[in-house]
């Protein structure tokens, strides 16, 4: 113990704090943190008060709960070098008694098997929810003496067991229900408590060791397909499951504001594309497709950036994700509602991020019918006295840099108005490993200089006591009095009408959702609001009104001219879960009000047409068009938007109007290309051959791409004459392998044919796929391990290397040595263009197989970049884990699988994508080793390896 808190004392003089506003500063400042010039920092708890501090809350008394995840990982992070919990994860409470601004005491809530690794707390009221999948559990602490009298699991089902992807934390919204979301480590199959049946899949695996299965296209009970991370809404007592939002990565929290706003961060596959978003009711964030099937990858388009490609922002049919905050690994995130730290941050959404060391803050603008957040970012804490642009997870010099150490997991506001930031203290974040074997946490308090903010005593058995904790800065304290003044019913109704006025604009929105809660008279002011000046209050009052039972249809008539576009956004939203014959003429009131350049609005338009396009066609025609099919922007945004299959003809006619710009008849083309009918892939046929250069190219682009998933079965693809010399060389090396398995013939005979499918790249794919089964007797593999290592297709020779490992001209590097070399970056452009650049791009150079590695220098150092090539099976990119696919033709591929539906698409080491009809797959499996080659299959000496990393170090 002594040695701990010698070391923490230790890490709170070395550490040091960064301006806000990125404003270098001579001097470290207190704690090693910098912040805006009016706030201070404070250390409020440390280890062993609480370790590994994975989120948050803050209860009605003031005091903070932790989850804690020692037990993270324990297949990577073993009991022995790590400390540990036998007796399962824990809830703890920390309280500052004595009001001086840190923790005196800390105190086990519960300590549970049933908790490996929770990733959120919620407390409200005398309920404790904790997220660790597969379960949603409350414990009630009847007699409040901090020690649970009920457990109870809520929900159970979702995937995602010890893994980060899992299921994170529980708020209470304005309107007395649960928010929560969960991360992409599917499947999530959950029944609710009214017998309503969640199914939520994708095509992602791995991380962990229990995350092997999953499946897309899932259908819910509601009909609807709902993919990867998802953000939901429960009742309290467990029914009214809904879905909100889908198709997320690994969203850590969803934070829901006093209007009944969604925010969400939400990290990414490789570097530089993390985003935070406003979120939309019904939004499809995009990381796969809309199925689930298909990794981004698969569908990145030529010329996409990442960011676009990884969202899916030139897609129709997924929502505007807000602002790519570049490298990172966020975690929690939170409106400040509150006054206590002054005007400028109140309405401030902090958003942490432990792989860049940072709390980031936004004032989000209110642009067009969304929120813009692009531009409004800056560094609110962090602890780097300098702009971090790293993603820095697993590398040296954040071992030797303690400032790097700082990993926040949650920001939280307390019931005092200051902000609490737990800090998970790790040289490492990602990749399910640890570093910091003590298990050593912390929790800052960030307050305004000179001003001691105190904490408020609620009184909740008074209707005045809910009324002050309904206007508490922390989200679940409100929460919980806005539910005790809802069950005193219309009585309360003269006390919460003052608060319309209050000067703090969120006050007055809590109100609007509390009065819809109070009977037939509190919807009656409600509804008052519906006219109210401002904007934001009618959208919270019209939202609020959706959940009060009534018939929504004459709000939206009164709403759908509204002469803001984010009411009629709104009303967009709620229309599509009414009947289409209802609102029809509604949907057409709501397109004629879109004004070309507004990405929420178009967005939301799309949701309320639904599958109604066909019918309404005509009528958008007349309505934007003004009965002629001819281009304006309005008109190609929304059929874009919609893409109805009676549009094929009129997309077809504005892709080949040499009269249009380029961008006008890319959007045309991507437009029919997300048509799902025969008529689309006609007309796609037809472009192929334009004599537009841009026009044939992207059409042959597209019908390549779709011929493999949503086109599959729409024409006999075999008559377009694609892939068929592909389909010969396929069906010779079959002939080759019956030869070859065919035990009645000669050795000279067998070893004939294993030569012939030797030097094929498909012949050989096909002899690792019979290796892996097992086909080849005893010697049989002596003679293939001689002619292998001559196949064209390096992927081929990747694996030969792992099946005849035992081969003597496999060269050793040690690590250190390789690091000690100086390296030569001009050299090093030489070895990555021969030997990296088949699969790997820096910049504009090489291709899009493995992971780009233009900023990978931003997420390792010199050690761990060279380890990586020295060792690629030693920690393997997430969605770059290896697959072996063997056909029932006795024909196998190797590769990333990049899409599951009917087809399995898989791209090999050439970065040709091979399509395999599910039924035709004998089985596959995932291999343990990386498709990258070792050295000694490249030929690298370890100035190559040198040289090569100075290469890429170079590039920025």
């Amino acid at each position: 113990m002594k040695r701990l808190l010698a070391f923490s004392f230790l890490i709170t003089l070395l550490l040091g704090l960064t301006q806000c506003k990125n404003n270098k500063q001579p001097a470290e400042p207190p704690l090693g943190l910098y912040l805006p010039d009016d706030l201070e920092a404070t250390l409020w708890a440390e280890s062993p008060m609480m370790y590994n501090p994975t989120n948050m809350d803050v209860d009605s008394k003031g005091r903070i709960w932790i989850t804690e995840a020692v037990n993270y990982r324990s297949f990577n992070n073993d009991s022995v070098h790590h400390l540990h919990h036998s007796k399962g994860d824990r809830v703890m409470i920390l309280e500052d008694r004595d009001g001086d601004g840190k923790a005196d005491t800390s105190k086990v809530f519960v300590q549970d098997k049933d908790l490996t690794s929770p990733l959120g707390i919620a407390v409200i009221g005398n309920k404790v929810i904790v997220s660790c999948a597969p379960n949603l559990i409350v414990y009630t602490d009847e007699n409040g003496d901090d020690i649970p009298d009920k457990k109870e699991i809520l929900l159970t089902g979702f995937g995602g067991f010890d893994h980060d992807h899992s299921l994170h934390s529980t708020v209470a919204g304005p309107d007395g229900k649960w928010y929560f979301n969960t991360g992409n480590a599917g499947p999530h199959m959950v029944k609710d408590k009214a017998g309503f049946m969640l199914r939520s899949g994708s095509v992602y695996t791995g991380g962990t060791p229990y995350n092997t299965k999953n499946q897309s296209g899932l259908v819910s009970d509601d009909g609807k397909v709902w993919v990867g991370g998802l953000a939901l809404r429960i009742n309290p007592d467990g029914t009214g499951l809904k879905v909100l939002a889908h198709n997320f990565r690994n969203s850590y929290e969803v934070a829901v504001d006093s209007y009944g706003n969604f925010w969400q961060n939400d990290n990414d596959d490789q570097v530089l594309t993390c985003r935070t978003s406003w979120l939309m009711e019904g939004g499809n964030a995009g990381y796969f497709s809309n199925d689930g099937s298909r990794y981004w990858q698969a569908d990145q388009r030529p010329g996409q950036d990442m960011f676009t490609a990884q969202w899916h922002q030139d897609d129709p049919d997924v929502m505007y994700v807000g602002d790519n905050s570049g490298a990172g690994a966020p975690t929690g995130i939170v409106m400040n509602e509150g006054d206590a730290l002054g005007e400028k941050y109140c309405g401030m959404l902090l958003s942490a991020d432990a792989g860049r060391n940072v709390i980031f803050g936004y004032k989000p603008l209110q642009k067009a019918s969304g929120f813009e957040l692009k531009g409004q970012r800056l560094n609110f804490i962090t602890s780097l006295p300098d702009d971090n642009t790293h993603y820095v997870w697993n590398d040296s010099a954040a071992n030797s840099n303690k400032k790097m150490w700082f990993r926040p997991s949650d920001v939280a506001i307390g019931t005092d108005g200051a902000i609490y930031v737990a800090d998970w203290y790790d040289p490492v974040v990602g990749g399910h490993a640890m570093q910091d074997s003590t298990g050593y946490g912390r929790i800052y308090r960030i307050a305004p200089k000179n001003k001691k903010l105190k904490r408020p005593l609620y009184d909740f058995s008074t209707t005045e006591g809910q009324l002050q904790a309904m206007q508490s800065p922390a989200i679940n304290v409100r929460g919980w009095a806005i539910d005790q003044l809802r069950q005193q019913g219309e009585s309360v109704i003269p006390k919460v009408l003052p608060l319309l006025n209050a000067s703090n604009p969120y006050y007055r929105a809590r109100a609007v959702w509390l009065l819809s809660q109070l009977g037939n008279s509190g919807i009656a002011e409600t509804e008052k609001i519906l006219d109210n000046g401002d904007p934001q209050l009618r959208v919270a009052a019209f939202r609020a009104l959706r959940e009060t039972g009534k018939d929504v249809m004459p709000y939206c008539r009164k709403l759908v001219n509204d002469t803001s576009s984010m009411v009629r956004r709104e009303v967009a939203i709620a229309i599509r879960d009414l009947p289409f014959d209802s609102t029809h003429q509604m949907i057409l009131q709501l397109i004629k009000g879109y004004n070309g350049d507004d990405p929420w609005y178009l967005y939301a338009l799309g949701l309320a047409v639904g599958q109604h396009g066909a019918e309404l066609y005509p009528e958008i025609i007349n309505a934007l068009g003004k009965g002629s099919t001819s281009w304006n922007k309005k008109l190609a945004d929304v059929l874009w938007r919609i893409h109805p299959a009676a549009a094929a003809g009129v997309f077809q006619q504005w892709a080949q109007d040499s009269s249009l710009t380029a961008d006008a008849r890319k959007t045309a083309i991507t437009a029919l290309a997300f048509v799902n009918d025969k008529t689309a892939v006609n007309a796609m046929l037809v472009l192929a051959k334009s004599p537009l250069q841009d026009v044939a190219e992207q059409s042959k682009y597209w019908l390549s791409f779709r011929k493999d998933n949503d086109w599959y079965a729409l024409i006999d693809w075999k008559k377009t004459g694609l892939d068929l010399d592909k389909e010969k060389k396929y069906a010779a090396m079959k002939v080759w392998a019956g030869k070859a398995l065919n035990k009645d013939l000669t050795l000279f005979d067998r070893k004939d044919a294993l030569q012939h499918m030797a030097n094929d790249s498909i012949g050989g794919q096909m002899i690792m796929g019979l290796l892996a089964d097992n086909k080849f007797e005893p010697g049989l593999d002596t003679i293939i391990g001689k002619m292998i290592f001559k196949n064209p297709d390096l992927s081929v020779r990747v694996q030969a290397d792992k099946y005849f490992a035992g081969r003597n001209d496999k060269a050793e590097f040690s690590i250190n040595d390789v690091v000690a070399l100086a390296g030569n970056a001009e050299n090093g452009h030489v070895v990555f263009t021969s030997k990296c650049a088949t699969c790997h791009r820096v910049n504009s150079e090489g291709h899009d197989i493995g992971p780009e590695l233009t900023a990978i220098q931003k997420k390792l150092d010199k050690t761990a970049l060279v380890d990586a090539i020295i060792h690629p099976s030693a920690a393997i990119e997430f969605g770059y884990e290896p697959w072996l696919v063997n056909m029932k033709d006795s024909t196998a591929v190797y590769g990333f699988i990049i899409a599951d539906s009917k087809t399995v698409v898989v791209k090999d080491l050439a970065g040709v994508k091979h399509s395999l009809p599910k039924d035709e797959i004998k089985n596959r499996k995932k291999m343990d080793y990386s498709l990258m080659p070792e050295p000694a299959v490249l030929g690298l000496s370890a100035n190559d390896i040198a040289n090569v990393v100075a290469f890429i170090q170079a590039k920025k």
